[in-house]
């Protein structure tokens, strides 16, 4: 229950995300936008998000999962509604702001509740359903955005639909949700005496640590695997903010997609995005069971998955036709799902449970600055050269260089290794 009320939550928080990319088309012309300003607008959220990753993790520690998720859940929820409200370039660089101060903690703050709910036998599979979730939400998203714009004929239409569904949920996750297995009325007593037996087992190997004995969390976060880890998530979240706010305009301005036709072939990518995600978490946990090395497991994954992600990334703008572009895309966005829950997983394996929140909140934070270059370089880059190619080639760079790093300075061991 807990997993899929998760995971309802994420398929909400992406549909919201992908909304305005497959509104902009529609935005920019009634607007009279430049691809410049509707790039700074799709990053400015990440100017409000990517702090709040850390924030969000950090209060995590603090006050709990249930607080600061159920918190987020109605600020971005309220924020996607207010979004209709917008009436030109100025307002829309607030909304999106605001919004993604309640977007910001959803990372650290959903692997510490599968710590907090599941041994690690199972945490590949638990952070790969529930992460894997986000695909999902752009699945949806991606068509029942452009639907109703196509069915109503104003892009403000599914602003408000979304809104209004993410603050009904946010009553029902408050009700449903409690912090761990030891604080819900539904838990068992097999599955409260599996995360307590789990405790004295990392306990017993001296990795177990109170906030009263625990290091601070700056010595945490200064460990290499640490810091190689939240480069490598820069790459693989640089290529999914440049598929997030641009394919579906690069498909109706470089392809003459139509916008109704953009619900069809932008969800394919997201759908198999959805299964990469999910199944890089079985994957893993499956290496590490034969291996007895979860961390390594959750490297080498990354290092394969996000080398051939770039491969690919750098081909999209060479081919000459939509079904190649989408086809590629969608192996793109495979590949890189298939690495999405390894980040979280290589941090929840290697950091003790107190301290977890806030450095995945750090990482998830070095990983989601990408979204405030990306999306603004991706605007520019086309404003000046009218490269598409160019555009594609840079995501692909940046994200070879994460698999230099986390290659090279990416070894850890995991906590019950």
């Amino acid at each position: 229950m807990i997993l899929g009320i998760t995971s309802l939550l994420l398929v909400l928080n992406y549909a919201d995300r992908a909304a305005l990319g497959v509104a902009g088309s529609t935005i920019i012309q009634e607007f009279g936008l430049t691809k410049t300003e509707f790039g700074l607008i799709s990053s400015i959220f990440f100017v409000g998000y990517a702090p709040f990753c850390f924030i969000g993790g950090w209060l995590s520690d603090k006050y709990g999962p249930r607080v600061v998720m159920g918190a987020a859940v109605g600020w971005w929820s309220l924020f996607t509604a207010l979004t209709a409200a917008g009436t030109g370039y100025i307002t829309f660089l607030i909304i999106r702001f605001f919004f993604g101060f309640g977007e910001g903690p959803q990372g650290a703050v959903t692997v510490k509740t599968m710590r907090n709910w599941f041994p690690q036998r199972q945490m590949g599979a638990a952070v790969g359903i529930s992460q894997g979730s986000t695909p999902l939400g752009g699945a949806i998203g991606t068509p029942l955005v452009a639907g109703l714009i196509a069915f109503s004929g104003d892009w403000r239409t599914p602003f408000l639909v979304l809104g209004v569904l993410g603050l009904i949920m946010t009553v029902g996750y408050w009700v449903l949700m409690r912090d761990g297995p030891d604080q819900h009325p539904w838990a068992t007593a097999e599955e409260r005496e599996e995360m307590r037996a789990q405790a004295a087992a990392i306990g017993a190997t001296g990795a177990s640590e109170t906030a009263a004995t625990a290091h601070s969390i700056w010595y945490y976060i200064g460990r290499p695997h640490v810091l190689s880890t939240a480069f490598a998530f820069f790459g693989y979240a640089w290529v999914l903010y440049t598929f997030l706010s641009w394919f579906p305009v690069y498909l109706v301005d470089a392809r003459g997609v139509h916008i109704k036709d953009v619900a069809v072939v932008g969800t394919l990518p997201w759908l198999l995005g959805m299964v990469g995600f999910m199944l890089g978490g079985f994957l893993t946990d499956w290496i590490a069971a034969k291996t007895g090395k979860p961390a390594a497991a959750r490297r080498g994954v990354i290092i394969v998955g996000l080398f051939f992600t770039a491969v690919l990334m750098g081909c999209i703008g060479l081919v000459t036709s939509v079904t190649a572009a989408v086809a590629l895309m969608s192996a793109v966005v495979f590949l890189l799902y298939l690495t999405g829950s390894q980040y979280f997983l290589m941090i929840s394996d290697t950091i003790p449970a107190v301290r977890l929140g806030g450095v995945m909140g750090f990482v998830h934070f070095i990983a989601n600055t990408s979204g405030i270059f990306a999306p603004l370089t991706v605007g520019i880059i086309i404003d000046q050269t009218k490269s598409w190619v160019l555009t594609f080639g840079v995501s692909a760079a940046i994200a070879l260089l994460g698999v230099v790093v986390i290659a090279i300075w990416g070894r850890a061991r995991a906590l019950t290794a």
